[in-house]
């Protein structure tokens, strides 16, 4: 599972793909064609499901294929109308041939209804995937008027923001203040390591959405702290409405390689299809510097090491996003298999 470091960046190498998510009438067309207008994302492929809410306004000047078009701003967009993972390796294939403009990020919206984990999971599943691109992000939009109630009554609504690296409230002009401030107390308490921030008009600043990943092996703290959250000692809740966790797992010692190998085999074959989400900076004792891991679910995307630690701190820090699992099941978990080892 753990790599060996090569000495290229497998980073700068990928093409970071953002996922926009949120629950019917969220607003996410709205964010995206303020996206797409914006310079910052010049040369971006846009994937849309056909049966989605997406309706890009731009106007189309040339079509390109069936499915795929170009965009008045140079951007390509495509239609998916199959398998998302059939998409992408066709994209890059269109774009090394010279056939589409060439695009350096991947911006992906689901449908209102989606469980986004299997679109994360899709990035880590099939190798050419794996060798081209990388997941920076995802961002999930909330309704400023009806996100209590469907954070109440819907669990694709409460699953989208848990695992969101970004939450963006929409429409809060439109709903009372406070209603507004006890949404984001909800959000706050679903997922406390997402950075959240209003939208004005349907949009965002493009750097909250599209800087979200690592993107390089050389990375300052601050780096670090955008995609995991601030580092913080005691950081750790339990949400009983939704039956959600999230919690921080810090480690002094550096991990044997296939003692850490062990300790998410048993995890994800455990529980797997309760880990939310999972971040964080590992240190192995035979690494120069952290390797960086996330997964969803049962699935781990590769794990690349950076080339130092950014800064002092080289403990071992692993955030998790769970349903129903508390943090003395997971730190007891790993102890128990540090203790054996691997046998």
């Amino acid at each position: 599972m753990l790599p060996v470091n090569s000495g290229r960046d497998p980073l700068r190498s990928r093409i970071p793909v953002t996922v926009i998510t949120g629950f019917l009438g969220s607003g996410k067309t709205t964010l995206l064609n303020a996206l797409l207008a914006r310079p910052e994302a010049a040369n971006t492929a846009v994937i849309i499901n056909e049966y989605g809410e997406v309706g890009v306004d731009h106007d189309l000047v040339q079509g390109i294929t069936e499915s795929v078009t170009l965009l008045d701003n140079g951007c390509v967009c495509c239609v998916l109308r199959g398998d998302l993972e059939q998409a992408l390796r066709d994209l890059f294939l269109a774009r090394r041939a010279g056939e589409i403009s060439s695009f350096d990020r991947v911006i992906l919206e689901t449908t209102g209804l989606a469980d986004p984990a299997p679109v994360m999971q899709t990035l880590s599943t099939d190798p050419p995937l794996v060798e081209h691109y990388r997941l920076d992000g995802v961002i999930t939009l909330v309704d400023g008027v009806q996100g209590s109630a469907q954070l109440a009554g819907m669990p694709e609504a409460v699953k989208q923001a848990a695992v969101a690296d970004r939450i963006v409230i929409t429409k809060s002009d439109l709903a009372d203040q406070q209603a507004v401030d006890a949404l984001t107390l909800d959000l706050r308490q679903i997922n406390p390591t997402a950075r959240l921030q209003s939208a004005v008009a349907g949009a965002v600043e493009p750097d909250f959405v599209l800087a979200v990943g690592l993107d390089r092996v050389r990375v300052q703290p601050e780096a670090v702290d955008r995609w995991l959250g601030p580092a913080q000692e005691a950081h750790g809740g339990h949400h009983h409405t939704h039956n959600i966790s999230t919690f921080t797992l810090w480690f002094d010692r550096p991990f044997e390689r296939a003692v850490f190998e062990r300790c998410i085999e048993v995890l994800t074959s455990l529980r797997g299809a309760d880990l939310l989400r999972v971040k964080g900076l590992v240190n192995v004792t035979d690494e120069p510097g952290p390797v960086v891991i996330q997964g969803v679910q049962h699935l781990f995307h590769p794990p690349v090491t950076l080339a130092a630690w950014p800064g002092n701190d080289q403990r071992t820090r692993l955030v998790f996003i769970t349903r129903g699992i508390k943090h003395e099941t997971v730190a007891g978990l790993f102890a128990a298999v540090m203790a054996v080892g691997t046998s």
